[in-house]
C-alpha cells in the first residue's frame, strides 16, 4: 500500500478545483512527463504522476503568487498526502523558496513550464501534431520572447542545469513522453 492518495482520489481533486480544460490538460500532461521521469530516475512512477497531476490544482481559484502553491499545498496535506509530494510541489515555483533538493522535485521543475510549451507550440503547427514538433523548433520558439510569454524560460534552462541534462535532449524526452498520450491530451492533431 502506497503512502500516497489513488490516482481516482487525485482526479476528483483535480476536477474540484480545476474547471478549464486547457488546465486539466496541462495537469495529465506533467502528470504523463513526471511518470516517464520517474523510470528514468528509478522513481515510483505513481508517486511522481500524483505530484505532476497535483501541482497546480489549485491555480484556478488561487492564482496570485500570495496563493499558489501556498493554499494547494496546505489542502494536499489535510488531505494525507506525503511531504515528499507537498515539498515538490512548493519547489516548482521558485518564489516559495523551498528549494529542491531530491530527483522527483527537480523533475516537476524541469517539465512543468517545458510542458506548457510544447503544448503552445503543438498548438501553432497547421496539423496540431506532437508528431511534428521537434527540438529544434521548441528552441527556436523559446528564443521568441512574444510566443507563449507567460512560459517562464528562465525556469527551463535553471531546471536542466539543476537535472545536468542537455536541453535538446530534454525536450525531446519530453515531447516522446507527451506523444504517449497525445490523444488524452489533445495532442494528436490531424496526422498519426
Amino acid at each position: 500500500m502506497s503512502d500516497y492518495p489513488l490516482r481516482e482520489d487525485a482526479m476528483k481533486l483535480l476536477y474540484e478545483y480545476t474547471k478549464t480544460d486547457s488546465l486539466r490538460r496541462h495537469a495529465l500532461g506533467v502528470e504523463q512527463s513526471m511518470r516517464k521521469m520517474a523510470v528514468k530516475y528509478n522513481g515510483d512512477p505513481n508517486e511522481w504522476g500524483i505530484t505532476g497531476l497535483m501541482h497546480d490544482f489549485d491555480y484556478e481559484m488561487h492564482p496570485t503568487i500570495e496563493e499558489h502553491p501556498y493554499i494547494g499545498n496546505e489542502i494536499l496535506k489535510s488531505k494525507g498526502y506525503p511531504e515528499s509530494i507537498t515539498q515538490a510541489i512548493m519547489g516548482h515555483a521558485t518564489y516559495t523558496g523551498v528549494s529542491r533538493e531530491t530527483d522527483m522535485a527537480k523533475a516537476l521543475f524541469a517539465v512543468d513550464e517545458l510542458t506548457g510549451f510544447i503544448f503552445a507550440v503543438t498548438y501553432v503547427r497547421p496539423s496540431k501534431s506532437i508528431f511534428e514538433v521537434k527540438p529544434k523548433s521548441v528552441k527556436k520558439k523559446l528564443k521568441q520572447k512574444s510566443f507563449a510569454a507567460s512560459v517562464l524560460r528562465e525556469d527551463i534552462f535553471q531546471s536542466v542545469e539543476e537535472l545536468d541534462v542537455d536541453l535538446t535532449e530534454h525536450i525531446q524526452f519530453v515531447i516522446d513522453a507527451l506523444a504517449e498520450k497525445a490523444e488524452e491530451l489533445g495532442l494528436k492533431g490531424e496526422t498519426e
